[in-house]
């Protein structure tokens, strides 16, 4: 049993000692383990330099990401701003702008566009995001109003130009009451007294020019009898100052639609959206005075349609102020 014990402890010594490996020189130049070391150096050299660059995109990548992060940041935060801000304005009218960019091309030209996101700006700014959707609506339903029925309108030859697609020209004399009522908020003209003033006004005057659109497209798409409002004498479909039973009550109904937009979003009371239905209603009627007596008259060749436009709104903000003023105010009381 010792002799047993003494072999084990002898080889297990044995065992632990180091291990002697022959010195490697190197492979010879001639070898093929040579010719295969350097050919897989070679190889592998462009591919972690490969790997760097990769590595030195994927920083890049990810700092820019960072950076649009950032930026993306920003944007919400003037998005989701309480106070409306030139900066806010203008940051979410580029996002809706971009958005909707399919939809403005089918109601509006390219310089259309540019002084659309200027009065978009501008109501951002004045009346936040409620004035800025009470704008939208106005757009979506005279845009609409307008492509019905417009390949008929076309071959009878009162189809706006441009299939509908509204000019610069067009867009300001459409919005110019608006955007004073606007001006005027912003800088707080007259004090707290005159803002809700300004700001009935403003949805007046869209309510006054959606009625104005409407009842004119509608009128000219299905109008069965078509009058001047000045002599009642009937003429063709889309003679200036010319009106029918369809358009005045299509355009009755924009015009009561928009103005329930504007006290749903909260820019007028109930009793001022009754106002503004009104106040649209005598405008427009005045418009088709204006046209039926002096446009297209010997003296008035000035007075085209986008100043006919700019009276109408007129008209409506003032009529629609002067309402709430003297009836309203002391019928509430």
């Amino acid at each position: 049993m010792a002799t047993i014990s003494s072999t084990l402890l002898l080889n297990s010594s044995r065992s632990a000692l180091p291990l002697r490996f022959p010195k490697f020189s190197g492979f010879s130049s001639s070898s093929p383990f040579a010719r295969s070391y350097r050919f897989g150096r070679r190889n592998l050299e462009p591919l972690s330099n490969g790997m760097l660059s990769s590595g030195s995109r994927a920083d890049g990548a990810t700092a820019a990401a960072a950076s649009m992060e950032g930026v993306m940041t920003e944007a919400m935060k003037l998005i989701q701003s309480a106070s409306p801000t030139w900066k806010s304005a203008v940051a979410n009218n580029l996002l809706i702008f971009v958005l909707g960019s399919p939809l403005l091309v089918t109601g509006l030209s390219a310089s259309g566009i540019a002084a659309a996101f200027l009065l978009g700006t501008l109501t951002w700014r004045a009346y936040g995001s409620a004035g800025f959707l009470l704008v939208a609506a106005y757009f979506v339903i005279g845009t609409a109003a307008t492509k019905v029925k417009m390949t008929q309108k076309e071959a009878q030859g009162v189809a706006e130009k441009r299939k509908g697609r509204r000019g610069p020209r067009s867009v300001i004399g459409s919005s110019a009451a608006g955007c004073v009522c606007a001006f005027l908020s912003i800088y707080q003209v007259g004090g707290a007294a005159f803002s809700q003033l300004f700001r009935l006004g403003f949805v007046s005057s869209f309510c006054t020019k959606v009625s104005d659109t409407v009842s004119s497209e509608i009128g000219k798409a299905y109008g069965k009898t078509t009058y001047l409002a000045t002599t009642f004498k009937i003429v063709p479909r889309g003679t200036e100052g010319a009106m029918s039973l369809e358009g005045t009550l299509a355009g009755l109904l924009a015009s009561f639609f928009l103005a329930s937009v504007g006290c749903f979003l909260g820019q007028i009371t109930p009793p001022e959206a009754a106002v503004c239905v009104l106040a649209s209603q005598i405008a427009n009627l005045g418009e088709s005075i204006i046209g039926a007596s002096f446009q297209d008259k010997e003296g008035f060749k000035w007075l085209n349609n986008d100043v006919v436009n700019v009276i109408n709104i007129s008209l409506g903000s003032i009529v629609a102020i002067l309402m709430q003023q003297f009836i309203l105010q002391n019928w509430v009381k």
